[in-house]
């Protein structure tokens, strides 16, 4: 059976400068995986490759596989292609002249379900990620939401579109711990699942993107620690956590136990030599 996300030496570059170096990484379905890291440490950077969502002045290379198929790495990915994601601005993937309703109904019509059924879903989903006036929310605008919503929103509608593959890019940074731990409940539910494809039904795999230690020990099977574009260690969440092998990799864990505002910088990651 093939892994449901591949990624074999993803390299992105721009004017010659590169800025995510030989990646590699496979992620099964039902297992979530952490993509850890300082800011500027190039996480973001690969979620936006792996999604088709590079700035055009920049390139990547290498090879990317959903599902057993191989995805061009220059193109944008389509829904079909099996891979979502929830992304850190919740503006980014709203539109704000269509209800949230409707945004959310869609992709569950596309998915085949009926116009009751539809709304129906899309009210659980609100529901699951910690929204409590859904019925409301369905006919509200994006702007008439707070960020902490617009969030939940996005991460409902992300869950909507049935992927086998999730990218979440910080999906609990906005919201206070309540809502974190329901958002992070019905994650847990989605990767756990049965998703349809065209050619099975098979649990969803997630690619976990955070900064925030605590939450992705909780959360994730496995880990991978980057440092200026580079993976320079990966293995078990616990055991990662509890016996850092790389400097950096300690580095990270003790600024979590010292609070975040200690996070090195990347001028404090690993250079070439030590990565």
């Amino acid at each position: 059976m093939h892994p449901a996300l591949l990624v074999q030496d993803l390299r992105v570059s721009l004017r010659g400068r590169a800025l995510i170096d030989g990646v590699s990484f496979a992620l099964d379905r039902g297992q979530r995986l952490a993509l850890l890291g300082a800011s500027g440490s190039g996480k973001s950077l690969t979620a936006a490759a792996l999604l088709g969502q590079l700035p055009a002045a920049m390139s990547a290379s290498g090879r990317l596989q959903i599902n057993g198929v191989d995805v061009p790495l220059s193109k944008r990915r389509s829904r079909r292609a099996g891979i979502t994601a929830i992304h850190q601005d919740p503006m980014s993937s709203l539109n704000p002249l269509v209800r949230l309703g409707k945004q959310l109904e869609i992709p569950l019509r596309h998915a085949g379900l009926s116009v009751p059924a539809a709304r129906q879903q899309a009210l659980e989903l609100l529901v699951s990620v910690g929204i409590e006036e859904a019925e409301r929310t369905m006919e509200s605008f994006s702007g008439e939401l707070s960020g902490g919503q617009l969030q939940r929103v996005c991460i409902a509608l992300a869950l909507a579109c049935r992927s086998t593959v999730l990218v979440a890019d910080e999906p609990t940074t906005a919201l206070d711990m309540v809502s974190q731990a329901k958002v992070l409940d019905a994650l847990s539910l989605y990767s756990e699942s049965t998703h349809s494809t065209a050619e099975q039904s098979t649990a969803a795999a997630m690619l976990f993107i955070t900064h925030d230690l605590a939450v992705a020990a909780a959360f994730c099977h496995q880990a991978l620690v980057l440092g200026s574009g580079r993976i320079v260690e990966e293995g078990p969440m616990q055991s990662l956590l509890e016996r850092p092998k790389h400097p950096y990799t300690k580095q990270l864990v003790d600024a979590a136990h010292a609070g975040f505002d200690s996070l090195p910088s990347e001028a404090t990651a690993p250079s070439e030599a030590t990565a």
